[in-house]
């Protein structure tokens, strides 16, 4: 049965993962958002109790 050697399907998928380590990774990795996440502002706000009217 043709299925059960392994010599050509071992090299197709040899070659697609080389072109998918080669081509596509590096294009995913060079995305940049367009909104660069800013710093937010460390100061600590105070907060007062709340009085219950009962």
């Amino acid at each position: 049965m043709p299925q059960l050697d392994p010599s050509p399907w071992f090299a197709i998928l040899v070659f697609s993962w080389l072109i998918f380590l080669t081509i596509i990774v590096p294009k995913t990795l060079n995305h940049t958002f367009p909104n660069e996440p800013s710093l937010q502002n460390t100061q600590t706000l105070k907060t007062k109790a709340w009085t219950w009217p009962w």
